[in-house]
């Protein structure tokens, strides 16, 4: 499968043609020791810890003694508006690092999202890339990984079942056994306050820090949380799509004594605690992070956070590992940082922050460090420029938009593209009238994108029916548009080989680039204004808010949260709210329906529209084709 070369970490491919199958490259690959690409990566032994042979997880210690390292280059890749299939921004990213390191011999890292097992399993499959540009082991990569996910899950699920005990416990016991139960009297008859008690106390401004010295009405504040059940908006979670956990009812059990509210389930990866570990820049920050999530409010309207019901500090000891970025490789030896998965349209869809710091470090001046975005550059791109650049700090040179043929005729008004049936005849023949009219979607990509201040690179990512008559159209459309340049790739069919000509026009783009970055909109305006400066960038010509809207925009005002950054949830398939509004649609009324606030991660997420946060799974899931060899031990079927 493979050809000697001079890099030890580094594989030349032998391509087939046509293509294998996703599972069947990336099981022809051995992987190579994870302990040798950490070595060549510049990584020290007691800077990693080994889950096994092919991965490892890079402590955040690194970063102490690499901070006089001069940083290296950073790439966000985009792309336009998808369609159901995906048009391979992954792929894009894991073939342009491919490229970068082991054809044009630089320093290169790539950081990417876990993937959630709810799309691994469903409709979607896995998101280790594809062809010949995949991370490596790719039955571990899209699976358990190094139990992240599942950590987050647990975290998730604990601050569940603290709120609904919380309020079991309050409303069968008087302030004083309440007191007496959270302060318990040792064998002395002397009660202390726990360490995360204090900071209650703190924000309720009660500087005692004897339980003993507390007046009966601080020991009402203090031990009554008096939530109110209509307002929490804290839902348990599990990281499979299941539709019948949407809505469930709990406390039907007789020892719940009659207590009993409507509630449900999301997929773990639209978890706030995902969010807080994709934006964290520390320990101690996701300490602080994790004890401000708030849960909803009490029935006084005052918000109640996680360190308010004691648990801060438990849910960062179940994440104390998760907070590590896992180290694993690409299918030609270059290294990849996994780290953090929240979806793109429900979430900031971004991967972790102190992945991205360890990388640019690691990498150096001249190196490169190439993250994705989820979804289109409407949302991926613009949550990574407006939400993590600003907690980051980091400055993107360059910003890669990824078009395929396929969504541009989409775009150009071609039949719907539906997911598991067949591509109509238009997508697989030469129709250069359909890419010309859709390549409106594309200006618009490059037109947003642009408006931060970095160069923009168009990736055409080459399918085997694409004409060269087509791809002229869209390689003239986006230069036309302002893009720095605009190449054609094939690396899910050649490898890194297939992206040389992005990597070449990536690294001029780099290299011209001045370290600027201008944000969509300021932290200082008002939660409306925030949202409808997002709205215009997607071509709206308004805002519509529900009642329900309205009431939670000023309940967060209220409460002092006006000033952090929005993250809007919405549909991936259209700039609008309406997924069958193709192209660049203007003039449209954008409708939030809600406005809910990740406190702790550091976002308000306004509702456009229908947005479920627990995917179901179709008629014919992916998992239908996925097995085990029972004499290898080998994955089969996994996409």
């Amino acid at each position: 499968m493979t050809t000697p070369n001079p890099n030890p970490t580094i594989r030349r491919l032998d391509v087939a043609s046509p293509v294998p199958a996703d599972i069947d490259i990336a099981n022809s690959v051995e992987p190579l020791p994870i302990a040798d690409i950490a070595a060549e990566l510049g990584l020290k032994p007691e800077h990693f810890d080994l889950y096994g042979k092919y991965k490892a997880k890079v402590l955040l210690s690194v970063l102490d003694e690499l901070k006089g390292q001069q940083d290296g280059y950073y790439v966000v890749v985009g792309g336009i508006t998808p369609t159901p299939l995906g048009e391979g921004k992954s792929t894009t990213t894991v073939g342009l690092c491919q490229a970068l390191g082991a054809f044009l011999d630089k320093k290169v890292v790539t950081c990417l999202r876990q993937p959630s097992q709810g799309p691994t399993f469903g409709i979607k499959g896995g998101a280790a890339g594809g062809g010949y540009s995949q991370v490596i082991p790719m039955d571990e990569f899209n699976l358990h990984l190094t139990g992240d996910i599942h950590a987050i899950t647990a975290a998730n699920n604990l601050l569940a079942a603290a709120i609904d005990t919380r309020i079991f416990h309050e409303a069968s016991q008087s302030d004083k056994a309440l007191f007496n139960r959270l302060c318990p009297a040792n064998k002395e008859g002397k009660r202390r306050f726990a360490d995360v008690m204090l900071r209650r106390l703190i924000k309720l401004g009660i500087s005692k820090t004897d339980p003993a010295e507390l007046t009966p009405d601080e020991v009402r504040r203090f031990a009554r949380l008096d939530i109110d059940p209509e307002s929490i908006t804290w839902r348990r979670v599990m990281d499979v799509n299941d539709r019948f956990l949407r809505k469930i009812t709990i406390g039907q059990g007789p020892d719940e004594k009659g207590m009993v509210r409507e509630t449900g389930f999301d997929i773990a990866v639209a978890s706030e605690i995902m969010a807080v570990l994709a934006l964290t820049t520390s320990l101690s920050d996701m300490r602080e992070r994790l004890g401000r999530m708030v849960i909803g409010n009490s029935k006084s309207g005052e918000p109640i956070t996680a360190d308010d019901l004691g648990v801060g500090g438990a849910l960062t000891v179940l994440m104390k590992d998760a907070i590590h970025p896992t180290l694993m490789q690409t299918l030609e030896g270059t290294p990849v940082l996994v780290h953090a998965g929240p979806f793109a349209n429900i979430a900031h869809g971004n991967s972790s922050i102190v992945a991205d710091k360890i990388a640019l470090k690691l990498v150096g001046k001249g190196g490169f460090v190439v993250t994705e975005a989820g979804f289109g550059s409407d949302i991926g791109t613009e949550k990574f420029m407006d939400i993590k650049c600003r907690y980051s700090g980091l400055v993107p040179q360059c910003a890669i938009v990824v078009a395929t043929i396929r969504a541009l005729k989409m775009h150009g008004g071609g039949p719907d593209v539906v997911a598991g049936k067949p591509l109509d005849h238009a997508y697989v023949s030469e129709n250069v009238a359909l890419v010309e009219a859709g390549c409106v979607n594309l200006a618009k990509h490059i037109a947003n994108t642009k408006s931060y201040g970095v160069n923009v690179v168009v990736a055409i990512n080459k399918f085997a029916s694409d004409t060269e008559a087509e791809m002229d159209v869209v390689r003239n459309a986006a230069l036309a548009a302002g893009a720095f340049d605009a190449v054609v790739c094939t690396h899910h069919a050649h490898g890194g080989k297939g992206a040389v000509e992005l990597g070449l026009a990536v690294q001029r783009a780099c290299e011209s680039q001045s370290d600027s970055l201008k944000f969509l909109y300021p932290l200082e305006s008002g939660i409306k204004e925030k949202i409808e400066a997002i709205a215009n960038s997607y071509g709206a010509s308004g805002v519509e808010y529900s009642e329900q809207a309205e009431k939670q925009i000023e309940m967060y005002t209220k409460q002092g949260f006006s000033n952090l950054p929005i993250c809007m949830a919405k549909t991936q398939y259209s700039f609008s709210h309406v997924p069958s509004m193709k192209g660049a649609p203007s003039g449209f009324v954008l409708p939030i329906r809600d406005v809910r606030a990740s406190i702790g991660a550091g976002f308000i997420y306004p509702l456009v529209g229908t947005m479920s946060t627990m995917p179901g799974l179709p008629t014919r899931p992916c998992f239908y084709e996925i097995d085990i060899d029972t004499a290898t031990g080998k994955v089969m079927g996994l996409s």
